[in-house]
């Protein structure tokens, strides 16, 4: 593909990607990636270049452009070679006009941006929730230690006990320690949050939303094998997902429950007043998750977050329940809005006054109301809301 090829290319999958966040589609690499399947002649440069210049509209564009072409036409206004490429040739784009739509540049759509400003994030930390992501591993405490895991990278050791930092990009799935289960994909700070639980070998731990299970592994291994470990979640595609990397894993104290919506405790009351811990890693709005899926940001609205919100608050008075007189329930989401996070604590702790905080020892993080805060700016992880409180 000529250079110029690569610009409309980019501007054909950000109508896609646009048109997807406006109905409720697909997410912006999975678009990405079929675009290209249809398309054998663009060869790993050519998939590299419309990426990155996809993902640097979608960084640089606050609001849902009107079109792909506005967005990249945001990025040419900054950026004179890039302009120079809208000649109209073969395959390229056609020369801009003067006065034609222009996408606006911003973090996020203007409402969201005063949210996170209200929720204490001000504009330098909101920026760096667009940058990119780097790539975080855990190894795997039931097969390897970090301190003599031998690997095709070192890495960079991260405060988590057992994470490292590689280059973004980095095929670690390819590694034989990975397909032996000495390593997971996990950012640092999601690794981070799981030390909030102080998961001990022989407890009994459920993890009311465990989804494909990676905060569900690290505890595994936290408990070093030993104990109850209960992955519960909604959703059975992405449950099921566990099973092979359980396996993979050696995590095999894992059990998996399948809930209904709104019918939670049916499933779960055989455990009600038992646990030891239960972590709640409820659904969220992923505010703190931008460096990763940078289109996200276009999918909200205030209605999405209250809606958010209030399932939250629901799966809190859940998880109570099934937690044991002296346990610990730890809630977390990667959100930076105060209605995902510091306010879900104070709400909980007005309605069950038997309950008091307790630091959640991650060694990290920023306070917020009664948790912490992690975030790009402060910590160099994804953006987390983390609080433990225990029951009286």
């Amino acid at each position: 593909m000529t250079p110029q090829a690569r610009v409309q290319a980019a501007i054909e999958v950000l109508d896609l990607v646009i048109d997807a966040a406006r109905r409720g589609g697909a997410p912006a690499d999975r678009i990405i990636t079929d675009w290209f399947r249809t398309r054998r002649f663009a060869g790993s440069g050519d998939r590299r270049a419309v990426r990155d210049l996809a993902y640097a509209a979608i960084r640089t564009c606050g609001d849902v452009p009107e079109s792909g072409r506005a967005a990249l036409v945001l990025l040419a206004h900054r950026d004179p070679s890039l302009a120079g490429l809208f000649d109209g040739s073969r395959h390229a784009p056609l020369p801009i006009a003067e006065g034609e739509p222009v996408a606006a540049p911003g973090i996020a759509p203007r409402w969201l941006e005063q949210a996170l400003a209200d929720s204490g994030i001000a504009a330098d930390e909101a920026a760096r929730l667009l940058d990119r992501a780097p790539l975080d591993i855990r190894v795997n405490t039931l097969k390897a230690d970090r301190a003599v895991l031998d690997l095709p990278l070192a890495g960079e050791a991260l405060l988590a006990p057992q994470g490292l930092r590689l280059p973004h990009g980095t095929n670690v799935e390819s590694w034989e320690a990975y397909q032996a289960g000495q390593i997971e994909v996990q950012d640092g700070g999601s690794q981070l949050t799981c030390l909030a639980v102080a998961a001990q070998s022989g407890e009994m731990v459920i993890d009311l939303c465990a989804g494909a299970g990676g905060k569900t592994l690290a505890l595994a291994a936290a408990m070093a094998g030993r104990g109850r470990l209960i992955a519960c979640d909604t959703d059975r595609t992405r449950l099921s997902r566990l099973t092979p990397r359980a396996e993979r894993a050696g995590a095999g104290l894992i059990e998996m429950r399948l809930l209904n919506p709104n019918r939670e405790l049916d499933a779960l009351a055989d455990l009600a007043g038992q646990a030891d811990a239960v972590l709640v890693d409820a659904p969220c709005s992923g505010t703190g998750t931008w460096r990763r899926n940078p289109e996200a940001r276009w999918r909200l609205s205030p209605t999405e977050v209250a809606r958010y919100a209030a399932l939250q608050s629901r799966l809190l008075d859940v998880a109570a329940g099934l937690v044991r007189v002296g346990g610990r329930l730890v809630f977390v989401t990667c959100s930076l809005l105060d209605a995902e996070g510091a306010n879900q604590v104070d709400a909980f702790l007005s309605r069950n006054p038997g309950w008091q905080v307790e630091a959640p020892g991650i060694g990290a993080g920023v306070p917020r109301g009664q948790g912490l805060r992690l975030s790009p700016w402060h910590d160099g992880t994804d953006g987390f809301f983390v609080a433990r409180l225990r029951k009286l």
